[in-house]
């Protein structure tokens, strides 16, 4: 088997078949994952769940057929844009249509690793200082162990790193690229493609809106903090979607979920089994 380059530039052009082929797989793991975030949803919002009429299990099935279509759907449409500015998913691009091992020494993986770890340092790092001018929590997550969070949020990284990369860097962030190289016909010089990475991990911080009003209600502070923590990591998981492609930005956006939702809790002072 001959090796594949990892770098979205790379990405021969692929028929609509073997795009639906790839965003297929996507969608199964985004709805397998969209099933592995209830129980870190419920201990987040647990008077939410108290009232749920049907059961847990009955919901992560409807959320994971849900996430599956939809993101299946916007997958697809992300690698179809993708194609005319450098955009996509490598890695599976090279397994599923040209049967070729991956060049892993130009994905690089263990960079993007490196860089969501720091990515989850430097937001735990400017937690202390931004959270001094937060109001109070209105609703605290439920009380856990640590053990029992950091598992939680062990399940909850592979939405972060699957889902959230699919909707946010395949499809929005290759659609604005790909809006602009329609408008000019020709391919966008490189501050789109960073225009595009601020816009899209902008919307990312957006994203968590609902949960951070849930805690604490929606004020300026909590709307600043939480575009900002969340926007720093967006601009690194963009910055290595376009320069070695979706399943890296999805490593280093897991690698970053790590560090927050599981490593952070474990060593919070006075955790607890």
């Amino acid at each position: 088997m001959t090796t594949a380059s990892c770098h979205p530039d790379s990405i021969a052009p692929a028929s609509a078949l073997e795009d639906l082929k790839i965003a297929a797989v996507w969608g199964v793991l985004a709805g397998l994952s969209a099933m592995a975030l209830i129980p870190y949803v419920a201990q987040l919002m647990p008077e939410v769940f108290a009232k749920t009429p049907v059961p847990l299990w009955v919901l992560a099935l409807a959320q994971g057929a849900q996430a599956a279509v939809i993101l299946g759907m916007l997958a697809w449409l992300g690698l179809r844009m993708g194609h005319r500015v450098g955009l996509g998913s490598p890695v599976m691009h090279a397994w599923l249509v040209r049967r070729q091992r991956p060049d892993w020494s130009a994905a690089r993986p263990l960079r993007a690793v490196l860089l969501g770890v720091a990515a989850g340092v430097l937001i735990l790092a400017l937690m202390p200082l931004v959270d001094r001018a937060m109001p109070p929590m209105l609703n605290p997550p439920a009380a856990a162990g640590a053990g029992s969070s950091a598992f939680n949020g062990f399940l909850a990284s592979f939405y972060g790193g699957i889902a959230e990369e699919l909707q946010l860097r395949l499809f929005l962030m290759t659609l604005l690229v790909w809006g602009v190289a329609r408008l000019r016909g020709a391919t966008p010089p490189p501050w789109v493609y960073w225009a595009a990475i601020v816009v899209a991990a902008l919307l990312f911080g957006a994203g968590h809106l609902p949960a951070a009003a849930k805690l604490w209600g929606l004020d300026t502070v909590v709307v600043l903090r939480t575009l900002l923590l969340n926007g720093i990591a967006g601009v690194v998981f963009g910055w290595l979607y376009w320069k070695r492609g979706l399943e890296m930005a999805m490593l280093s956006h897991f690698s970053a979920d790590i560090v927050l939702h599981v490593i952070a809790p474990l060593l919070s002072p006075g955790a607890s089994p």
